[in-house]
């Protein structure tokens, strides 16, 4: 189904490749289009600003409030916040969660982040990053539904909106806390807007930032080079197509190993070969169709546009990403959780956009019937998958609500511990911690002594712990440790035995 033509019409119908486009370069100083070029409906960016803030509104409070909960589901959040901080104050991003000294580009590769160094000179808390992401995606949103209204006209624009908004890839990303690839959704919502109005150069353009946000999207602007290059746009393409290979097995051959301790990089691991030296590409292509998880996420993935994105040639831009993903045998990366799916979705639902406007002349009469009702049906689709998924709860008045008990003894925990002071912590404090304090991940900071070991003991550790002050020794045997709080099921023990000679 999928067509590599750039007309508007079915590929059943006589005709011919329209003549190369003349570029933005070529249309006149006032902005209109080239001649021969047909001119994108003028549609105004209030309407979309609007929604995107509504969006942004409702992406952050459920952030927010997930996180003054103490309900961050992953360590993510506190990694990247120090990240960031390090960024702030012009420093290496070491990311002592990850390991003591642990320069973070030497996981994954994204130097994007240092944009938010100067919200957090004004904000320095997880939240700010919280919300950081919540606009991304909220801007990802107004340039996916203007591009819908002016490619489709009538209410098309507004239909989008939703569909994409209440999305099932951006809704599970907003729970996951933030990520970088926050950035990337807004990048492709642009690359997909200018390849759909046949401004190549744009798209040329907005697609070369992503090598930045994360090592593996060089592959995505190589396809953006071929999608310019089968658009007629054949030295663009072929440039911008041989620089995405380029930044890709430079970053993983080269910049990642530099950065690394392990002098690698480390998710080579996760992609299934298989487990045979000798396998044929028939099974190899079956294997990565293993489990019924990963087929739900692509019937999920192409039913949330009514399966029409498959019209387009944009729905290539996804094929990168799932590549990873179907290969990697971490079950984290084949489902619908997660975050894994955000950058996918303005890419499916322009290329929704697109297969609408080529199917509208179909001389199928079933095809071109269904073209005009699939934008509301996937707005229907994301509202009615709505009611079992994350933003549901900003219905439910507990969400609001960040004095129980338990959020209670964890902030009691909180003042417990010194700004400033060194913390080996699990999960549930530790987004509430980096903002002030040196923090590592508990287990993982051996040899460091840290001031203070502070634990969740309902954190779901393997066997329970029955001695906090012993646990604290076992992991650190050159230090002392004494209880020093315990309110519920949080537990702070400082140390009382001077630390180390290297971090006085």
């Amino acid at each position: 189904m999928l067509e590599l033509n750039k007309s508007g019409t079915d590929r059943s119908e006589p005709g011919r490749l329209p003549a190369q486009d003349p570029g933005p370069d070529a249309r006149p100083a006032d902005g209109s289009p080239a001649a021969g070029e047909a001119a994108p409906a003028r549609v105004p960016w209030r309407p979309y600003l609007i929604a995107a803030t509504v969006l942004c509104a409702l992406y952050f409070l459920y952030g927010y409030f997930q996180w003054a909960r103490f309900g961050s589901p992953s360590w993510d959040l506190g990694i990247f916040e120090q990240e960031v901080r390090a960024y702030a104050g012009f420093d290496a991003p070491v990311v002592n969660i990850k390991g003591p000294g642990y320069l973070i580009l030497g996981d994954h590769f994204s130097p994007i982040v240092a944009l938010l160094a100067p919200l957090y000179w004004v904000w320095p808390s997880a939240a700010a990053l919280l919300f950081a992401q919540a606009a991304l995606f909220a801007l990802g949103a107004a340039v996916v539904g203007r591009t819908a209204q002016q490619v489709l006209g009538g209410r098309s624009g507004l239909c989008v909106t939703v569909a994409y908004g209440l999305s099932w890839g951006i809704q599970e990303a907003v729970k996951a806390d933030f990520h970088e690839i926050a950035f990337a959704v807004p990048l492709l919502a642009l690359v997909c807007r200018a390849l759909l109005l046949e401004r190549y150069t744009a798209a040329l353009l907005w697609s070369l930032p992503l090598v930045l946000v994360k090592e593996d999207l060089g592959a995505t602007v190589a396809v953006v080079g071929f999608l310019l290059f089968v658009y007629g746009r054949r030295l663009q393409g072929a440039l911008l197509a041989a620089f995405g290979v380029a930044a890709f097995v430079v970053t993983l051959m080269v910049l990642i190993p530099a950065a690394s301790s392990a002098g690698t990089y480390d998710y080579w691991q996760k992609i299934d070969k298989n487990g045979e030296q000798d396998v044929s590409m028939l099974d190899s292509v079956l294997g990565v169709l293993n489990s019924s998880v990963k087929i739900e996420m692509l019937v999920f993935l192409l039913g949330i546009t009514g399966f029409l994105a498959l019209r387009s040639p944009l729905t290539l831009l996804i094929v990168p990403t799932l590549g990873w993903r179907l290969l990697s045998q971490d079950s984290n990366h084949w489902g619908m959780v997660w975050h894994y799916s955000a950058i996918l979705m303005p890419v499916l639902f322009l290329a929704l956009v697109d297969g609408v406007r080529r199917s509208r002349g179909s001389h199928r009469p079933w095809l071109a019937s269904y073209a005009k009702v699939a934008v509301p049906v996937a707005a229907a689709i994301a509202v009615a998958m709505t009611q079992h998924l994350p933003l549901r709860d900003l219905l439910r008045p507990e969400t609001y609500r960040t004095d129980d008990v338990r959020s209670q003894t964890a902030r009691a925990a909180l003042d417990a511990i010194p700004p400033g002071s060194r913390v080996e912590t699990d999960i549930t404090l530790m987004a509430h911690l980096t903002s002030d304090r040196t923090v590592y991940w508990v287990g993982g900071a051996p040899g460091t002594a840290p001031d203070i070991v502070a634990i969740n003991l309902d954190f779901g550790w393997s066997r329970p712990i029955e001695d906090p002050v012993a646990y604290a020794e076992q992991l650190h045997p050159e230090a002392r440790y004494r209880l020093k709080h315990r309110a519920g099921s949080f537990v702070v023990m400082e140390r009382t035995t001077p630390a180390p000679d290297r971090f006085r």
